[in-house]
């Protein structure tokens, strides 16, 4: 007997296909990170760039994507979104340089920051509030799969053939996704479309890519210290360049008096600095199992691939969790227990049993999945539906950058670390001291919770407001 899927759970599949092939690909590659660099012949701290330049490639594109999809179609821009990330994967697999490589990534970002968001905001737009915690958990559940599937294939890939071949693995299940959504996703448009802010989008695109690309490359991997000086106030010239053009433009591309609204304030703010946090964790973790402790890439996935598994069960409980507790409560006390979880990292030796590292994982990944679902559910308890598509964008394009700033500050804080202590090589204790520094910023982001009123997002998680 053929399966019947019901009619509104097609969309979010075929979303989290694509969520699937991306979440899977940033996983794949974290684990690569050490033999890439070896083949390349690089510094593997100077690979940051690799991970940073798709996050900003990411937070550059996704602004316009909601507005793309509607002046050509979701559609069509998602089934050419998915094209251009196979074509960026192709690129990465026949790189030779760390520029290469890094331009690559780039494109591989352009095609990352359509497909997604147009794909959530489709569903976004459709769900009724009362029920868009537990659809976003729904949609993520299929997608979070890639984080439990790409460390271990990465690693085995590295380990017993070549990273290369990791990148062809996007190529037939991109051909899925272009197929299913030419099938099953409406080609949606809005007639009264506003013209696009073709300045803001210079502005902010040119402005955070000069910043953020400044700081990653820091260290003299493609520039010199002048150079990467000069980029960096560039970027924040034109960032400051468009709030000026933002408070004299009706239509902006980013509309910022949404920080207005307390709940998307500290979900998006309160969750940048979190995330930064966090960030660097995917880069920090393969390198300290592989080159500080001596692990493969293969047994360096197969450990880290299970804080994905605890991120899954978490989503099948959180609205429970949410209920019980409410959203201002749970992330203030969660926010100090994944500061915890990652400074625990520092208690990690090449000798510690792989059970108690596991545990870790499996537990900071349940923490992280109520954190994230929390924050990404908050930050639309207030927003009106004229301006949820500005929301949805400005809330990636904060994601998108807190995840690349942790990646660079994670970088700085073990080159620093090493620098203080003496020394040029990467030494496993210095893993330990800068997992401690990521945990404190972590823990800073509790701070711009407590203004939260007590009964916040009490509609999304259905209990009696006041």
């Amino acid at each position: 007997m053929p399966l019947k899927i019901p009619p509104a759970m097609i969309t979010p599949l075929i979303v989290a296909t694509a969520l699937f092939m991306e979440n899977m690909d940033a996983t794949v590659i974290s684990t690569s990170l050490p033999a890439i660099a070896a083949d390349l012949r690089i510094d593997p701290v100077s690979l940051k760039l690799a991970l940073t330049s798709y996050l900003v490639s990411l937070a550059v594109f996704i602004p316009i994507s909601g507005w793309m999809a509607d002046r050509h179609g979701a559609r069509r821009i998602f089934r050419l979104a998915i094209l251009v990330f196979m074509l960026g994967s192709l690129c990465c697999a026949l790189s030779a340089t760390l520029s290469g490589f890094v331009l690559a990534r780039f494109v591989q970002g352009i095609g990352g920051a359509m497909m997604v968001p147009v794909g959530r905001l489709v569903i976004v737009r459709s769900t009724a509030k009362a029920d868009l915690v537990r659809a976003l958990s729904y949609l993520t559940i299929p997608a979070l799969l890639g984080p439990v599937i790409g460390p271990p294939l990465g690693g085995f890939i590295s380990t017993f053939f070549h990273w290369r071949w990791i990148f062809f693995i996007n190529l037939p299940i991109g051909i899925v996704g272009i197929v299913l959504g030419g099938r099953y996703i409406a080609n949606l448009k809005d007639a009264q479309l506003p013209p696009l802010d073709i300045r803001g989008f210079l502005l902010s695109g040119v402005g955070l890519s000069a910043l953020m690309l400044g700081m990653a490359a820091e260290g003299k991997h493609l520039m010199s210290g002048t150079v990467t000086l000069l980029v960096s106030v560039l970027g924040v010239v034109l960032l400051l360049g468009y709030w000026r053009h933002y408070r004299h433009t009706a239509k902006p591309l980013l509309d910022l008096s949404l920080f207005r609204l307390p709940t998307f304030h500290a979900s998006v703010i309160g969750g940048f600095v979190f995330r930064v946090g966090i960030g660097a964790t995917p880069f920090l973790l393969p390198l300290m199992l592989q080159l500080g402790f001596g692990l493969t890439p293969f047994a360096s996935g197969m450990l880290t691939c299970s804080t994905a598994i605890g991120a899954i069960f978490m989503k099948t409980i959180v609205m429970k969790v949410l209920e019980r507790f409410g959203f201002r409560r749970v992330l203030i006390v969660n926010s100090m227990l994944v500061a915890l979880s990652i400074a625990a990292y520092a208690l990690f030796r090449a000798e510690t049993p792989h059970g108690w590292m596991l545990l870790v994982f499996v537990l900071g990944g349940c923490l992280r999945s109520l954190q994230f679902t929390s924050l990404n559910a908050i930050a639309f308890a207030d927003v009106d539906a004229a301006r949820m598509s500005h929301a949805t964008s400005l809330s990636a394009v904060m994601q998108q950058l807190a995840a690349g700033m942790g990646v660079t500050i994670g970088a700085f804080a073990l080159q620093g670390i090493g620098w203080w202590r003496g020394h040029a090589a990467l030494v496993s204790s210095d893993f330990a001291l800068a997992f401690l520094f990521m945990g404190v910023l972590t823990w800073c982001s509790t701070v711009l919770f407590l203004p939260l009123p007590p009964h916040a997002g009490a509609q999304l998680a259905r209990r009696p407001s006041p």
